[in-house]
C-alpha cells in the first residue's frame, strides 16, 4: 500500500512543488528533482519527495515507422550538415522540448556500417613492432575522405559559427555528440592544424607547447562561456581514435560511463604531457617505444591482423 501523500495519477502529480534539481545524468537521460507534495494529514503542510524523471528507451519495434508520414517523429530542425555527416534534433510531438538527436551518415560505406555495428571487444597489446608492421600502414592508408569533414572545419568551409576558439595551431568547437544545451553532458573537441600528427603515437616532446595550449584554452573557454571552473572538465586523447587526425576530447568531468572513457582507450591529456616532459632529448620518443594496451572491436579494420599477430 502506497503512502497517502504519494501521487498515483497525473492530477495528484500536478501538485508537486518543485524545489531544486539534485542530480542530472546525461547517460541515463534523467533528472532527479527535490520537492514536496501536499500532506494528507494536519500534522504537516507538505511532504518532502524525490522525483526522478527518465526518458524511456526507444522501442526497436517502432523503427520502421519513425520517419513515416504517420510516424513518431513529428518535427525536425537541422543543426549542421557537413560532408557526409548531418545532425538534426527531433520532436515526438508539438509544444515540447526536443526529444531526440538524429545523427546521419550519408552516404555510408561498409567501414561506417562496421563502425556503428555493435562489437565484441577484445584487449590487444600493441608493441612498437606491431605498430610499425600493422597499425602504422593501416593509418597511412586511411582514406582522406574519412576526415574531409575535419578539413572543412579547419579550412573555414563549415561549422564556423560554432568555433569557440581558433588559432594557427588548433580550433575548439562542440563535438557532434553534444546536444549544445545540457551542460552536464558538455562535450567539446580540439582539432589541431598539424596534419602530421595522426595519433598518440606521433606525439613528441616538441608538441608539449601545443598540448598545454589546448589545455589552457579549453579551461578558459568552459569557464568564460559556461562558468565551469578549473578541474570541471576531463581532457583526453583516444587510442585507437575513430579518425586519424589528432584531436583532444574535452568533456564535463561529471560525465561517467561513456564508452569513450574506457580504460585503455582514453589517455588523460595531463598524463600525456607529463610523459612527454620526462622524455629524453636524444633517445627514442616515449610513445614510439611503449606498449599500448587497448580494447579493439571485432568490426575494426585492425582486428583480424592484430588477432592473427597475437595468436
Amino acid at each position: 500500500m502506497s503512502h497517502p501523500a504519494a501521487p498515483t495519477n497525473l492530477n495528484k502529480l500536478k501538485y508537486f512543488q518543485f524545489d531544486k534539481v539534485i542530480n542530472e545524468d546525461p547517460l541515463t537521460h534523467s533528472l532527479t528533482l527535490l520537492g514536496t507534495f501536499p500532506s494528507p494529514d494536519e500534522v504537516q503542510d507538505r511532504v518532502t519527495a524525490i522525483v526522478r524523471v527518465e526518458k524511456t528507451a526507444l522501442d526497436a519495434g517502432t523503427a520502421e515507422h519513425l520517419f513515416a508520414a504517420d510516424g513518431l517523429v513529428r518535427r525536425v530542425a537541422l543543426e549542421e550538415s557537413t560532408d557526409i555527416y548531418t545532425w538534426l534534433f527531433g520532436w515526438l510531438g508539438e509544444e515540447r522540448e526536443r526529444d531526440i538527436k538524429i545523427n546521419i551518415v550519408c552516404p555510408a560505406t561498409e567501414v561506417h556500417i562496421r563502425k556503428f555495428t555493435r562489437q565484441n571487444i577484445v584487449m590487444v597489446r600493441e608493441t612498437p613492432d606491431l605498430y610499425g608492421s600493422i597499425v602504422k600502414p593501416y593509418i597511412t592508408a586511411f582514406p582522406k575522405s574519412r576526415t574531409q569533414w575535419v578539413e572543412n572545419i579547419l579550412l573555414g568551409l563549415s561549422e564556423q559559427d560554432k568555433i569557440l576558439f581558433s588559432s594557427p595551431d588548433f580550433v575548439i568547437l562542440p563535438d557532434m555528440k553534444w546536444d549544445l544545451k545540457t551542460i552536464s553532458s558538455l562535450y567539446l573537441v580540439a582539432l589541431v592544424q598539424d596534419r602530421g600528427i595522426r595519433s598518440l603515437r606521433d606525439l613528441r616532446k616538441q608538441h608539449i607547447p601545443l598540448l598545454k595550449a589546448i589545455r589552457s584554452e579549453g579551461e578558459r573557454v568552459v569557464e568564460e562561456k559556461w562558468a565551469l571552473g578549473k578541474g570541471a572538465v576531463r581532457m583526453y586523447i583516444h587510442y585507437q581514435p575513430s579518425y586519424y587526425h589528432f584531436h583532444v576530447h574535452i568533456v564535463n568531468a561529471n560525465q561517467v560511463g561513456m564508452v569513450g572513457m574506457a580504460v585503455g582507450q582514453a589517455h588523460l591529456l595531463d598524463n600525456v604531457i607529463s610523459l612527454l616532459e620526462i622524455e629524453s632529448e636524444n633517445g627514442p620518443a616515449t610513445f614510439e617505444r611503449i606498449v599500448l594496451t587497448y580494447g579493439l572491436g571485432d568490426q575494426h579494420g585492425l582486428f583480424e591482423a592484430m588477432q592473427a599477430a597475437s595468436a
